[in-house]
């Protein structure tokens, strides 16, 4: 695995201009960063903040979920046409080192989805990485250090009708599948990732549904495609009704909370230790069926629904 290395930005001035927020309060743009980090530094802001990330593209609640809380998944995308056809191109929540991108010995392209830099437009950021894998060779390791040119965003190089089938695998162990490893430093490295992977489910009966064990106890993370707004109202319903809970033939899941990312809404259930995946399809798909029901609700809320709102815009978390 290749090393990184990235420059430091030069210090923010010491001065600001009159009215601008304090260097560690968070930057006015909505970007998420700290003042001093964004529209406060030295040499300008970065690149436009873009809040939706992944807004248009076929499984945008995937591409949110293997970006932010899977930590072992794949999925083949299709390039638009005219983008170096006949390429073949997998999404991955994770590379080793958490590369940007690679190139295997066949030519295939991984292009991995966390990674440590952020310069504001994501999709740009990975499409730029994508850029750089189809224009090297064969066993390339792709480094992204410096915030990318003006180019192209994800919307624009992959396939708008094309489709993500996301496969969640229990290890990294794909990483190396058919690759040679005589001496097992590959094999000791996937074991080292390893180490740290909570089991994780993609559940089959409602999108971007994803179960994870952390130590004994159990969540389920959604990833939802509607507009924060409609979210907060719908569950706002739900939770005065009771109605926002994973109904389990002996208990109950509990929703805990959200989080924010990508500019969508995730909420996030404990449910029973020793539950598991397989049991909650149905609870799930019931669960799915009463959301889609406050969703269509049109009326304004009544003050244990607004009560309730409050409390779950209170309790969200922002990842991105």
């Amino acid at each position: 695995m290749s090393k990184k290395s990235r420059s430091r930005p030069a210090a923010a001035p010491t001065s600001a201009a009159p009215g601008a927020p304090a260097a560690r309060q968070p930057c006015p743009c909505g970007s998420g960063r700290r003042y001093k980090s964004c529209h406060g530094r030295a040499g300008g802001a970065p690149a436009a903040y873009v809040a939706r990330t992944f807004r248009g593209l076929p499984g945008e609640t995937d591409w949110v979920a293997m970006r932010e809380v899977v930590p072992a998944a794949s999925a083949p995308v299709g390039l638009a046409a005219g983008v170096a056809d006949g390429r073949v191109v997998t999404v991955c929540s994770l590379l080793p080192g958490a590369l940007p991108a690679l190139v295997r010995a066949d030519g295939e392209i991984w292009l991995g989805l966390q990674v440590h830099h952020n310069h504001g437009n994501v999709s740009r950021d990975l499409a730029y990485a994508l850029e750089l894998a189809l224009a090297a060779e064969p066993g390339t390791q792709v480094s992204v250090v410096d915030p990318p040119p003006s180019g192209p965003s994800l919307q624009d190089v992959v396939a708008a009708d094309g489709a993500f089938p996301v496969t969640v695998h229990d290890d990294f162990g794909y990483w190396i599948a058919g690759v040679d490893d005589p001496d097992g430093t590959l094999a000791a490295a996937v074991q080292a990732a390893n180490d740290a992977v909570a089991p994780t489910v993609r559940l089959t009966s409602v999108e971007s549904a994803y179960w994870t064990r952390m130590g004994e106890r159990e969540y389920v993370r959604w990833v939802l495609p509607h507009d924060e707004d409609q979210v907060l109202d719908a569950f706002a319903r739900l939770h005065a009704a009771a109605d926002d809970r994973v109904r389990l033939s002996a208990d109950e899941g509990r929703l805990i909370g959200m989080f924010r990312a990508h500019g969508l809404l995730a909420p996030v259930w404990e449910v029973p230790g020793g539950t598991g995946a397989e049991p909650l399809d149905g609870p799930f798909a019931a669960l799915g069926e009463r959301l889609a029901a406050a969703l269509a609700s049109s009326g304004p809320l009544s003050p244990t629904e607004r009560s309730a709102r409050s409390g779950l815009a209170n309790r969200q978390l922002t990842l991105r």
